[in-house]
């Protein structure tokens, strides 16, 4: 009988050991780690899964090149067919917060659903598509892209922190990116007034800052109210490029709260809203 409760013991002890040691190695945090160690992490030809942070989908990716990025593809037919769910049927360029995991860690990211370029797996997907982290930049600059960034950010639930702490052009640039990629939690943070932008997302297709006067620091350093001389490049439905001059003013409700952007006024200028 002594026998039975040592072994009863012995294996209760072992089970609790090997959960303990399994729940050790995965790291539920969502770090936001530099491309420099990400890059080292995920070598050229490794595989990780992606997790699609809106809808929880996950597909698995193969990483085939990029050197100031990840270029990856799905592993296979019904990995594509995961991704292209995630993007609601339609390949798109617009910009995703994910979750990348691999070996236990959870890093920050940004993906866009676009095929293009060469590939080698037989997939269903025709060319790769690029994966950002932090510090990434695109093939054709050497700093990050905005929508990247903000994606980024907000996979590591550092969003309303950046957003928080943003002068007024990065704000307004902010909000551009927020419209172009359809993103409401971005937009949330930024605008003064709460607004569903889902019909407005129904009738841009592109919006682009083409020029902005942005004041200094020491400019607004105490200010609570700012105005924003801008021009603006919308691309609507229907119509093809809007271009729009004007001001955009920003509020905040002392000299260290955070600016919010008064969309309720662009809007109705721009004729998206009555």
């Amino acid at each position: 009988m002594k026998k039975i409760a040592l072994a009863i013991l012995l294996l209760l002890i072992w089970t609790f050991a090997d959960t303990a040691a399994s729940a050790a190695k995965k790291d539920d945090r969502v770090q936001m780690l530099p491309w420099e160690e990400v890059n080292k992490l995920l070598p050229k030809y490794s595989t990780f899964t992606v997790e699609d942070l809106e809808t929880g989908k996950r597909f698995t990716v193969q990483r085939r090149a990029g050197s100031s990025h990840a270029d990856v593809q799905p592993i296979s037919k019904k990995h594509t067919k995961t991704m292209k769910r995630i993007y609601n049927g339609k390949w798109s360029w617009k910009r995703r917060a994910i979750i990348v995991e691999h070996k236990g860690k959870r890093i920050a990211a940004s993906m866009h659903g676009m095929p293009h370029g060469a590939g080698a797996i037989q997939n269903n997907f025709p060319g790769h598509f690029c994966i950002h982290f932090f510090g990434s930049t695109t093939h054709r600059t050497d700093h990050m892209d905005l929508s990247h960034k903000l994606m980024i950010f907000k996979a590591a639930g550092k969003l309303e922190e950046y957003l928080a702490a943003a002068g007024p052009s990065e704000l307004i640039d902010a909000y551009a990116a927020g419209i172009k990629e359809e993103d409401e939690k971005i937009l949330k943070n930024i605008i003064l007034e709460k607004r569903n932008y889902i019909p407005i997302f129904k009738k841009v297709e592109n919006v682009s800052i083409s020029q902005m006067s942005a004041p200094t620091e020491n400019e607004f350093q105490t200010d609570l109210f700012v105005s924003v001389p801008v021009k603006i490049e919308w691309y609507v439905k229907g119509e093809g490029r809007v271009k729009f001059k004007g001001e955009i003013n920003l509020i905040r409700y002392s000299p260290e709260g955070p600016w919010k952007l008064d969309s309720e006024k662009l809007l109705k200028e721009n004729r998206f809203i009555e």
